[in-house]
């Protein structure tokens, strides 16, 4: 009897095992058809025509697993989401014009009464959230990251699973930073987040000490315990304190390029007033023709050589030098020569030279401001701790050092130099000695104003080119002139940063036009002290 049993058990045993793969096959198509029907219904969601509805189908969409997922929330962000309510079809209209079904990604032809799903700001917000979260695997590290703080700033709960899978994969530092930071804005407004939880959470985001971390924690909904409440509350105080302290080093920065561009004003004064004893009141106007010169060399290279306009501001220069410096000799040839020994008169003068100068620009240019771009090198900022750098103010402040070393090197190291400086100790001493006095005053006022014409090539880059630019300039270069010592270039180097400095430290708390009056005040009452300023100038008729 056993024999005759065996095959129809081998029968049966194959025959179940047949109904087992064809059940499994079953389970499997059946699963298969309610995810791809549960992904078309929520798709179908936004034909529905209401900003709820819409964000239900983000949230379905966001978490289905689907590879249409990101292009159509893409799509929405983009405004290229289009639904006909009447045969609850959605389409999306790709970049390039083309139209494909959303929920299955094949061509399709745009509906007749199909309109552009509308948004609201808190579907815009769920939008930028979805987005986070499904860009956190991206393969780009750059791409995770701006996922990774968009997701902290939504700090969406339906995103936690999704951020804990990328962070155990994430290899690359910044990112998984990034992903730390999302994890714990999460958490901290997860009502069910554990306790250690919340509090690795706030000692994480008080590690970051910005502004969006206080402003994180400033809002954790009030239902914490005591423990977290107080590490929260110590967080904030330490962030507090930092930005407080980050903030003094902005106020420092934003002085030393203050003081860079009234160095690059006063430098050239500082000559002219030091040797020559003339107050100049039109050393303002050879900055704003040096900013002109440079308006004038961009607008050819723009319309002649555009693929050079990166070097337009190498260009500009050296002649707006020559520009400014043989104006500069013209003026002294012709006017301020027949003035020496009578300052009241040259500051009369020269004031009346400006305004002949301005208003020349104003027939030649016209009134309104005039454009002068930035170079590639010169556009952008870069963050260095909690403080933004800008890198034309950057490249100013490393140009005015620069501008400084060269004349010192000038004045020190060549022949010219050795005449300056002996005409600015004893003039009678030099004339004598045989120094061509005359020779070297004219030198002298076109080097002051040279120095003022590239002074305004940097200017252009922060300011506006206008024929009142000079204006801007001419006190504050005058105040840091007297304030380090007249004719002395590392008394008009500290001035400048110093008066820069204190300026910025002095605006939060009196505001700019009551700042600069108090500095006024300050160095009035400084020359009552020391009347020649911080570094006199040695010498016979200096002392005399």
């Amino acid at each position: 009897m056993i024999p005759r049993l065996a095959v129809p058990l081998r029968v049966l045993s194959r025959a179940l095992s047949l109904l087992a793969a064809i059940g499994l096959a079953a389970m499997i198509a059946t699963a298969t058809a309610a995810r791809a029907g549960s992904f078309a219904d929520a798709v179908a969601l936004f034909a529905a025509g209401s900003f709820s509805d819409s964000a239900d189908a983000v949230s379905q969409i966001e978490t289905s697993g689907n590879p249409l997922a990101l292009p159509i929330v893409n799509a929405l962000h983009d405004g290229r989401l289009y639904a006909d309510e009447a045969s609850k079809t959605v389409v999306i209209k790709q970049p390039d014009g083309k139209v494909i079904n959303a929920a299955t990604g094949a061509p399709a032809a745009m509906p007749a009464d199909a309109g552009v799903v509308r948004l609201n700001n808190k579907l815009r917000r769920r939008i930028a959230a979805a987005l986070g979260s499904l860009t956190l695997l991206a393969a780009d590290p750059e791409t995770r990251i701006q996922a990774a703080r968009a997701v902290y700033k939504s700090h969406d709960a339906a995103a936690l699973p999704l951020v804990e899978a990328a962070l155990r994969k994430e290899t690359n530092a910044a990112a998984k930073n990034a992903l730390g930071d999302a994890r714990a804005a999460i958490l901290l407004f997860k009502p069910d987040a554990a306790e250690a939880d919340k509090l690795d959470a706030i000692a994480t985001i008080g590690a970051r000490g910005d502004q969006e971390a206080l402003a994180l924690l400033s809002s954790i909904p009030g239902n914490l315990s005591p423990a977290a409440a107080k590490s929260a509350q110590s967080a904030m105080q330490a962030i507090k304190s930092r930005l407080a302290l980050w903030s003094m080093v902005q106020d420092a920065w934003y002085g030393l390029s203050l003081g860079s561009v009234l160095l690059l004003a006063a430098i050239g004064l500082a000559i002219t007033f030091g040797v020559m004893g003339v107050i100049n009141m039109a050393h303002g106007e050879m900055v704003m023709i040096g900013a002109y010169t440079t308006f004038v060399v961009q607008d050819i290279i723009r319309a002649r050589y555009p693929a050079m306009f990166d070097y337009s501001l190498l260009i500009a220069l050296p002649l707006a030098f020559l520009v400014a410096g043989l104006i500069g000799i013209l003026i002294e040839r012709s006017v301020i020569r027949f003035l020496y020994g009578r300052p009241l008169e040259t500051l009369l003068a020269t004031w009346g030279l400006s305004l002949i100068l301005q208003q020349a620009v104003r027939t030649a240019f016209g009134p309104n401001n005039r454009e002068v771009g930035n170079p590639s090198w010169m556009s952008g900022a870069f963050d260095l701790g909690h403080i933004s750098i800008t890198y034309n103010r950057l490249w100013i402040l490393c140009f005015a050092l620069a501008t400084f070393a060269v004349l010192l090197a000038v004045l020190r190291f060549t022949r010219f130099g050795l005449e300056m400086r002996a005409v600015t100790q004893n003039r009678r001493m030099a004339a004598a000695m045989g120094i061509a006095t005359s020779r070297v005053d004219a030198l002298t006022f076109g080097l002051g104003s040279g120095i003022a014409g590239i002074a305004g090539v940097a200017l252009s880059q922060i300011d506006n080119v206008s024929p009142n630019l000079g204006q801007s300039y001419i006190i504050d270069s005058f105040m840091v002139v007297v304030f380090g010592g007249v004719g002395n270039l590392w008394g008009t180097l500290v001035g400048a940063f110093s008066l820069g400095i204190a300026n910025k430290f002095l605006e939060p708390f009196a505001g700019a036009v009551l700042g600069k009056i108090a500095i006024l005040v300050l160095i009035i009452l400084f020359i009552q002290k020391r009347p020649r300023g911080l570094f006199a100038l040695k010498g016979r008729a200096v002392e005399a």
